[in-house]
C-alpha cells in the first residue's frame, strides 16, 4: 500500500495561482522592448524605401512626358520654338498641353510632388546646361531631377537619380 500524500493546505494552492511574479514582469518586459528596438529601424527603412520608390515613380513618369513631347515635335505634329531643340519649355507646358491639330494634347495630368522634399518644386535641366548643373538656364527642360540633398539606401545621392 503507498503512504498517503498529505493534501496542501487551501491557502497554499491559491498562492501558486494568483498570478505573475515581479520577475516574470520584468523578464516579459525586457523580451518587448527588445522586439520592438528591433521592429523600430524595419519601420523607418520600410518608410524610406516607400519614398524611393515613389520618387523614381514620379521621376519616370515626367521623363516619359518629356519624352512624349520630344517625340511629337521631332516628328512635327506640335509647334516648338528653334532653340529649345523640341523640348518643352517647362513642366507647366506638359500638362496645359500644345495645340496638335483641332486638338489640344495633354502629356501629363498634374506635375507630381516630389515625396523627399514634400513640394512641387523639381529641378530642371536644358540641353544647353552643363549635365552637372544645378543651375537651370530656361531654354528649354531636357530633364528633372529633385532638389533634396538626401542618401539614398543604396549610397547614391537622390539628386542625382
Amino acid at each position: 500500500m503507498q503512504p498517503a500524500v498529505p493534501n496542501p493546505s487551501p491557502n497554499r494552492r491559491r498562492r501558486s495561482c494568483a498570478g505573475m511574479t515581479l520577475i516574470e514582469l520584468i523578464v516579459a518586459t525586457s523580451i518587448l522592448l527588445v522586439l520592438t528596438s528591433m521592429a523600430l529601424p524595419l519601420a523607418r527603412v520600410t518608410i524610406q524605401r516607400q519614398r524611393e520608390h515613389q520618387l523614381r515613380a514620379a521621376l519616370d513618369e515626367m521623363r516619359g512626358a518629356i519624352d512624349r513631347y520630344k517625340d511629337a515635335a521631332d516628328r512635327g505634329l506640335i509647334q516648338v520654338q528653334l532653340d529649345t531643340q523640341g523640348y518643352p519649355p517647362d513642366l507647366d507646358t506638359l500638362v496645359q498641353g500644345v495645340p496638335m491639330g483641332t486638338e489640344k494634347i495633354h502629356f501629363l495630368r498634374a506635375i507630381p510632388k516630389d515625396p523627399m522634399t514634400n513640394s512641387y518644386d523639381w529641378g530642371l535641366r536644358s540641353v544647353q546646361d552643363d549635365p552637372d548643373s544645378s543651375n537651370w538656364g530656361g531654354q528649354d527642360v531636357f530633364n528633372v531631377y529633385t532638389t533634396s540633398n538626401g542618401t539614398a539606401l543604396d549610397g547614391t545621392s537622390y539628386n542625382k537619380w
